[in-house]
């Protein structure tokens, strides 16, 4: 973890984490939850008494944002009751923790997830044993808690490197082109630029583009470059776009990535 990233808190958290463990016996629950994105799990044990939380555990799989948050939440929440516990928020734990970078808040940002999924199981009779192998699958969008990562200056460069549609993939030739995958529409648009630039990138913050399949194979035979796990932050240059800067989500790593467009479809 970039200690000019955190604060000192969460760096406390990740470093000293809270209450690592699992929990035993017939008064607990446990909840299951990943990024499909991110790659993060987090399992997160409660030991119920009287309707309250009477102790709490977690074990996480993640970067060190997922086990700060993983920690933090434990410390939030044991003595609540059910449904107190119900209404902890993500804000809150990042609040807690005196703020996160906002792409974490989407990614890893997911304690508070585990724990609804361990009150619900409780509440539904479902014990540690009973829960599947698979976590329940959650994201940003799935939460309804948070909006898709803001790209800083995405509508300063509009016109200036940023195009919402490519009527004329010609009027790129030669020029660094990076796609934002929404879809197939922008797969296909990526490999028809690929008649007139051979810089092509297609990125996506998925572990592969999120596409049909008659397109996913038309991209293997394309010269489209698949840059995956990757999201864009915000864009640089001088007047007109030169750069964007980019979180590789699997590395938790931030560079700069050379661009002469960015395209996003509307």
């Amino acid at each position: 973890m970039k200690s000019t990233q955190y604060s000192e808190k969460t760096l406390d958290h990740f470093r000293n984490p809270r209450n690592v463990g699992i929990l035993e016996g017939p008064n607990v629950a446990m909840g299951r939850v990943g990024n499909p994105v991110c790659g993060d799990l987090m399992e997160m044990y409660i030991e119920v008494e009287d309707d309250r939380i009477k102790d709490i555990r977690f074990q996480t799989f993640g970067c060190g944002s997922a086990v700060a948050t993983s920690s933090m939440t434990t410390e939030l929440v044991r003595g609540m009751t059910l449904d107190e516990a119900l209404e902890v928020s993500r804000g809150d734990v990042a609040d807690a923790l005196d703020g996160l970078p906002p792409i974490k808040m989407h990614c890893s940002n997911l304690a508070a997830d585990a724990l609804h999924e361990a009150v619900k199981n409780w509440r539904a009779g479902i014990r540690p044993d009973d829960v599947g192998t698979e976590p329940v699958a959650t994201s940003c969008a799935a939460t309804g808690e948070a909006e898709p990562v803001e790209i800083a200056g995405l509508d300063d460069y509009e016109g200036k490197g940023v195009h919402r549609v490519v009527a004329d993939p010609a009027a790129l030739a030669d020029q660094r082109v990076v796609v934002l995958d929404t879809g197939d529409a922008a797969a296909q648009t990526a490999i028809a630029l690929t008649d007139h630039t051979a810089r092509v990138v297609l990125m996506t913050t998925a572990k592969d583009p999120e596409v049909s399949a008659a397109t996913r194979s038309a991209l293997r035979l394309s010269d489209v470059k698949v840059l995956t796990e990757a999201q864009p932050l915000s864009l640089h240059g001088e007047g007109e776009l030169e750069r964007i800067r980019v979180h590789d989500l699997n590395e938790d790593e931030e560079y700069e990535l050379t661009a002469d467009a960015f395209v996003v479809l509307r």
